[in-house]
């Protein structure tokens, strides 16, 4: 009998993605699906989509979905694990939706300790609208609204998300990933699934950021991306751990 080695997440439904051919959201879904699944909580997990290019997402995760207002996602995700404790509750958020009209909310989310999951994905732009620059748009990257790049005496810097969550008392868990190789993918899955085990534990605030393809605003092609994710982006944005109270506490204790 031929052993089946892939096949779809039960927490997928068996819809067609309406992502651009090449985009980073439908990678990041299917990651999610497959930790919900492995960590059978998919009875137990609330789903909170944002405005954006994932604003129909709640037709592909087959867990429960509330959607929020645009940037409202963390707020929104922190009522329902207040007011539902035993759901594992997580925000799925762009770059505009976090950290432009949403920056207070999540940022406050997470200093309050929230035992929430948020997960951050950053391609640089605003991607359902156009392509215009965004907080995480980088110097000289040139957007629809900013056609001769980023410069910083007209338009500041950079916004680094998991840099400055990570200072935040209330965090717990902050880690930045790349969904443009194989490798960078199984990064992220594990990623995923350490942000939603702190919070099954009650430990607190996770989340999990992901430089993510997106080929249309950039135009580029998708083989181009994740070269630029490698050789530009994550020369801004570098991948790696920002926060894990749960690594520190095992090495305290064990010194």
């Amino acid at each position: 009998m031929a052993k089946t080695v892939f096949k779809r997440p039960k927490s997928l439904k068996e819809n067609i993605f309406h992502y651009c051919p090449g985009c980073g959201h439908s990678i990041v879904h299917r990651l999610i699906a497959e930790v919900i699944d492995e960590m059978d909580i998919r009875g137990i997990t609330i789903g909170v989509p944002p405005a954006g290019c994932a604003v129909l997402a709640y037709n592909y995760f087959d867990v429960d979905m509330i959607e929020a207002p645009h940037g409202r996602g963390p707020a929104m995700a922190s009522a329902i694990k207040r007011t539902l404790p035993d759901r594992v509750v997580f925000s799925y958020q762009g770059d505009g939706d976090l950290a432009a009209i949403g920056i207070a909310e999540s940022f406050h989310a997470a200093n309050r300790g929230e035992n929430i999951t948020v997960i951050f994905i950053n391609n640089a732009v605003y991607g359902m609208t156009g392509g215009q620059m965004a907080p995480t748009t980088m110097l000289n990257q040139k957007t629809t609204t900013c056609p001769d790049g980023r410069h910083e005496t007209l338009d500041g810097y950079p916004v680094k998300v998991s840099e400055i969550f990570s200072q935040l008392r209330g965090s717990t868990y902050i880690e930045r990933c790349m969904v443009n190789s194989p490798a960078g993918v199984n990064k992220t899955k594990k990623a995923i699934k350490k942000a939603f085990q702190c919070q099954v534990d009650g430990l607190g605030f996770s989340m999990v950021e992901i430089l993510s393809l997106c080929p249309t605003n950039w135009k580029m092609t998708s083989i181009d991306s994740c070269k630029w994710i490698d050789e530009v982006m994550s020369k801004e944005f570098p991948s790696g751990v920002f926060k894990d109270t749960i690594a520190a506490k095992k090495t305290a204790e064990a010194t």
